[in-house]
């Protein structure tokens, strides 16, 4: 029997921002704000953090948010997919990561939807601003993936070779246009992004604002920002 969940991926150790899966946005930790926009789904959802002693924390957060948890492998990220979904017993994967607190909430059910009409084994949307995806994908297809594999970097990043390698069949479909911003960056990468999502979060009144507002917040804020380094400097 099929049986969906929601995997998001997360640790405190980031090379260009350490600890950022708790570091805060307004009030609430970058997970809490991603498992709040994940959540509107309506999926299980489990937090797949690494077996070290500094993801304790994460694991700690997950579970104050009422996330169920899995601890696996730091490196091989595609093995620690492999095994939460197993432990869990989910056969299709909506793959969700820990960077990306403004995700678009109804992402998951969208490409879930576009998956089961046609039968492959990924789904992923173009066009959406760096951080807003989500990708399906099942669990037979990363366990092939898994046992062809030689590249570290398709471990680390879990589907690339899926996405590239015609044994398999992934769907790269278009967003719905209104959300279509493919320049636009919601991703907490670097320090620089989290003061970036925080001003945008800031600037809105809505507790769970859409992805459409989100876009239309933020492009606000870069214009605000751009007019204000252009006075500073002619100051």
């Amino acid at each position: 029997m099929d049986r969906t969940a929601i995997i998001l991926q997360a640790r405190m150790g980031s090379r260009r921002l350490p600890g950022k899966t708790l570091l805060t946005i307004g009030t609430q930790t970058v997970l809490e704000h991603c498992i709040a926009r994940l959540d509107v789904a309506g999926l299980p959802l489990i937090v797949a953090t690494t077996d070290r002693a500094e993801d304790d924390a994460v694991e700690t957060e997950a579970r104050r948010l009422g996330a169920q948890v899995f601890r696996g492998d730091a490196d091989n990220v595609l093995h620690r997919y492999i095994a939460a979904a197993r432990t869990f017993e989910v056969t299709s994967i909506v793959r969700a990561t820990g960077d990306n607190p403004l995700v678009d909430a109804d992402g998951p059910l969208r490409v879930l939807e576009l998956a089961r009409n046609v039968r492959v084994d990924h789904v992923v949307e173009s066009g959406l601003p760096i951080g807003a995806a989500v990708e399906v994908v099942s669990l037979s297809a990363l366990e092939r993936a898994s046992d062809v594999i030689t590249d570290r970097y398709d471990r680390e990043h879990v589907t690339s070779f899926i996405r590239r390698d015609q044994r398999f069949q992934s769907l790269r479909a278009m967003a719905p246009r209104p959300l279509r911003r493919p320049g636009l960056r919601l991703t907490v990468d670097t320090s620089e992004d989290l003061e970036f999502v925080r001003g945008v979060l800031e600037s809105m009144d809505e507790p769970q604002p859409g992805l459409a507002a989100i876009i239309k917040a933020a492009d606000a804020h870069l214009m605000k920002t751009i007019v204000r380094q252009r006075v500073q400097r002619g100051a």
